[in-house]
């Protein structure tokens, strides 16, 4: 089987070329900011990446008559149920449009996925895209009537990693029960039971711990007092983009911060050392939703190529189940992998239903 996946980031279009889990070729293509600054709107940019990538693929002379699939980052989605789905025109329009109301690069994947579909032949999907929503009813409930709780997680890559672990294990995802974490700019620990995310953390909303570009969470009366003095702009920020090591130590870049943290210097030391808390605070949540019955710990993401975090967290959470590394991230393979077990009929392609996955309470009537 032939498979083609495009992943659009913020300032690059990431591509690979499969036959069956075989990735005959990975590519980004990268973009200048300031080029994407153009653009008004992040559907805008569509006709402007496909040419970067059509100009890439005649570069390479990779022609892609014959593809079976072609897959798209989804995003822009209303919460669904995971797993792998036709890119229609409903899935379309709302990728489009942005209908959660998240603003992302990965927007534009479904309908990158569906122009080259349209060009080349072969079907169109998405595979567990950010806006994966499994919770638990119980999960769902907060102090504040009306108020509920949604995840925004890395579901693509947390669902991955669960299922090669668990293949590896011999045993199924289904089967399964793990936490799983992917510690990279930004940081999602789940919980996964009976092949579904049940619980997990809000990366998008600022719950969860601080990462290298995310805030985590803090006391909501503390963020009112904040908010006296800053825009709602500069405050949604600091959940996906100024938060964490940028707020305190002024960088990103997680290697810096470590670096810094083993030369000995205080803040860079403290600021290390309190995601890692926080991770691991996180972790041991996620093992009470699974009542202690946990097969396995995981972590993926790049931040896990360093030894020492993983270090810290087996052995802050070592006692609660065996700690398994994953560094790095399998989006591209994973996106390949949903479209292939949907080839080969080991798993039912589903349609998007444009109504979110779940919406109130039978005692409260349907959400607006």
């Amino acid at each position: 089987m032939k498979i083609f996946v495009v992943n659009p980031g913020s300032t690059s279009t990431k591509l690979g070329l499969f036959e069956n889990e075989r990735a005959v070729f990975l590519q980004t293509v990268r973009h200048e900011a300031g080029e994407l600054e153009r653009f008004a709107a992040i559907s805008d940019q569509l006709s402007y990446r496909m040419a970067a990538v059509q100009a890439l693929l005649r570069e390479r002379r990779a022609g892609l008559e014959g593809t079976d699939a072609f897959v798209g980052r989804g995003g822009g989605l209303l919460p669904m149920e995971g797993g792998t789905y036709i890119i229609d025109p409903l899935l379309l329009a709302h990728a489009r449009d942005g209908a959660n109301g998240v603003r992302h690069p990965a927007q534009l994947g479904p309908q990158m996925a569906a122009r080259l579909a349209r060009q080349y032949g072969g079907q169109a999907f998405v595979v567990n895209p950010p806006d994966v929503d499994e919770l638990q009813d119980v999960a769902r409930m907060t102090g504040i009537r009306g108020v509920y709780r949604t995840v925004h997680l890395h579901a693509l890559n947390l669902k991955e990693t669960a299922i090669r672990h668990a293949t590896g294990m011999g045993q199924a995802y289904e089967a399964s029960s793990l936490i799983v974490c992917h510690i990279g700019g930004g940081v999602s620990v789940s919980a996964h039971r009976g092949g579904r995310m049940i619980d997990g953390f809000d990366i998008v909303g600022g719950e969860g711990p601080m990462a290298p570009t995310r805030c985590g969470g803090l006391s909501a009366a503390e963020l009112v007092d904040y908010a006296k003095d800053h825009t709602e702009a500069e405050i949604k920020a600091l959940c996906t983009k100024t938060g964490g090591f940028v707020s305190h130590l002024g960088t990103s870049d997680a290697q810096e911060v470590l670096a810094r943290r083993n030369r000995g210097e205080p803040e860079a030391a403290m600021v290390w050392d309190a995601m890692v808390y926080q991770v691991g605070k996180c972790i041991g949540a996620m093992a009470s939703v699974l009542r202690g019955k946990v097969d396995g710990i995981l972590l993926g993401g790049g931040l896990v190529h360093a030894q020492e975090l993983v270090g810290q967290l087996t052995e802050m959470c070592g006692y609660i189940a065996p700690v398994y590394a994953y560094p790095g991230e399998f989006e591209m393979e994973a996106m390949a992998a949903g479209a292939l077990r949907v080839l080969r009929g080991e798993e039912r392609a589903k349609r998007y239903s444009g109504k979110r996955r779940w919406n109130g309470f039978a005692w409260e009537g349907e959400r607006q």
